[in-house]
């Protein structure tokens, strides 16, 4: 039986950009499936009883914010540059069409390269359709899923069941029943699967 880490992540979250940097080696390692799972985080804090204000209206938090990514990129030695917009929807909308394809790996790494790394504008087009074709996948295909009843559809139903499962932001990390929120937790991950990697029966 695999063991199965489930990541959930919005594009708009820069500390969700960090942590997919660092999943898919602590998942090969411990012999894990990675999983995609893309939801809305202002959304998913209301679901979970969160009327506060966002990070950006809380100055001295953003300060923090800040300092705190401007010291992890340097850590990982990434560039970080925030994006012209936070119009992400599509583009985790877009993850599931990736998924279909078995290119949300690809897909996630290089959304966040362009979202994050080089600081595009999500709500280009024509970076997805750049994005999609960077990722091996087809431009046409994934717009047409992203603008379908469909996709939209499919997208609303992950989120749903996201919320449903406890989710209230990003990152955040469910293995078996543990959970594990943010960049910051990912060596209690890790610690985590060792300690449960022979513990199957």
């Amino acid at each position: 039986m695999t063991r199965t880490i489930d990541f959930y992540f919005d594009f708009i979250s820069p500390f969700s950009y960090l942590a997919q940097l660092k999943l898919p080696e602590i998942a090969r390692k411990a012999g894990c499936d990675l999983e995609y799972w893309p939801i809305d985080i202002p959304e998913a804090k209301i679901a979970a009883g969160n009327y506060g204000p966002s990070n950006r209206e809380v100055a001295p938090k953003i300060k923090v914010m800040m300092a705190d990514l401007n010291r992890w990129a340097r850590k990982y030695d990434i560039p970080l540059r925030f994006p012209a917009s936070f119009a992400c929807s599509d583009w985790n909308c877009a993850t599931l069409y990736a998924r279909e394809q078995g290119k949300a790996k690809a897909f996630v790494a290089a959304a966040y390269n362009r979202i994050w790394g080089q600081g595009i504008d999500p709500s280009d087009r024509e970076e997805l359709r750049a994005c999609a074709k960077e990722a091996g996948l087809d431009p046409d295909g994934l717009i047409t899923f992203v603008d379908s009843p469909l996709g939209q559809n499919e997208y609303r139903k992950v989120r749903s069941q996201a919320y449903q499962r406890g989710v209230f932001g990003a990152p955040l990390m469910f293995v078996d029943d543990e959970v594990f929120w943010g960049n910051d937790r990912l060596d209690f991950l890790e610690e985590y699967l060792s300690q449960q990697k022979y513990n199957f029966t």
